[in-house]
């Protein structure tokens, strides 16, 4: 049987551990140990436990398992790179990997880097950790699978009609460019905010928050345009991207964004993965982005209390 290793413990990864194992072999590999009896919580609000392979990176070195099918990285964009250093050693150099990474940052530099076929993934599925042994599925949303070289069209296919199997629901595209850039301009309208000010998704069409959002989608907008990246849902202009970004705030509504379970553990968020290719394109472009740069440099000062 083709074994899944899930590199990265946290809302992502034990979700995507959940939702497989009942289906085909998954390890979760972790920088320490984690308890193997692992609880989902639905959106529904309904608890599920079962046992999970959670395993350390030292322990597969020491153990040398069988080399897995697929390894899935589902780190902080930032810590990726380190991840998969720590088990290079036991997988082969042609084993596919798929990011489940943040932001428009470290996609292509792995995709460069890594010799076998390198997947990307996009989701808008919610999920939050209250615990070393638990996760909060927060809300249903797609995932789109694909490859940045569109070299990989059967894998990408496989993969999708797995998750999908696993309730995860997954279409394999052509232009998982694009989805990425799109999911970039979602996480940048909400993660920041949220991060920030200590809510959750749902909160942000609040008049307290609405107005921030919709002057950072007005920025995006005028950046992704300049990026060749087409208006999401056959829509044109800002009103299909803040369509886009509302849309994900309700079915999310109770989620605690990344962003946010970051901040309130007192660790780096993703900043740079998800307003620093925005920034820069702005830059590039002479584009004006007063608010993003404005909510990046807030963020830094946040975590420079941390």
């Amino acid at each position: 049987m083709t074994t899944h290793w899930i590199l990265g413990p946290g809302a992502i990864g034990r979700l995507l551990a959940h939702s497989m194992a009942p289906f085909i072999e998954v390890v979760v590999i972790g920088r320490r140990a984690l308890p193997t009896r692992q609880v989902l919580t639905t959106p529904k609000g309904e608890s599920h436990s079962q046992n999970l392979n959670m395993l350390t990176a030292a322990q597969l070195t020491a153990d040398a398992p069988a080399p897995p099918g697929f390894v899935h990285i589902t780190t902080k964009a930032m810590a990726a790179e380190a991840a998969l250093e720590s088990i290079v050693d036991v997988i082969p150099p042609t084993t596919p990997l798929v990011l489940w990474l943040n932001g428009f940052y470290a996609q292509p530099r792995l995709t460069q880097l890594w010799p076998g076929p390198v997947l990307c993934a996009t989701t808008t599925q919610g999920a939050y950790l209250t615990g070393d042994d638990s996760v909060v599925h927060a809300g249903r949303g797609p995932t789109f699978i694909g490859d940045l070289g569109n070299q990989h069209a059967g894998l990408a296919e496989s993969l999708a009609a797995l998750l999908s199997e696993a309730g995860l629901t997954a279409t394999a595209v052509s232009d998982i460019r694009q989805r990425l850039w799109q999911k970039l301009a979602v996480n940048a309208a909400i993660n920041p905010i949220v991060a920030l000010n200590g809510v959750r998704n749902g909160k942000l069409r609040d008049k307290a928050y609405a107005g921030r959002v919709i002057a950072v989608v007005n920025e995006v907008a005028a950046i992704l345009q300049q990026e060749g990246v087409a208006a999401p849902n056959g829509g044109e202009g800002e009103s299909a991207w803040l369509a886009l970004v509302w849309q994900v705030v309700e079915n999310t509504a109770n989620n605690k964004a990344s962003m946010l379970q970051d901040v309130e553990a007192k660790r780096p968020t993703e900043r740079e993965a998800i307003l620093g290719p925005l920034i820069e394109s702005a830059v590039r472009h002479g584009l004006r982005c007063e608010v993003l740069k404005r909510l990046d440099g807030e963020l830094a000062l946040l975590e420079a209390r941390f």
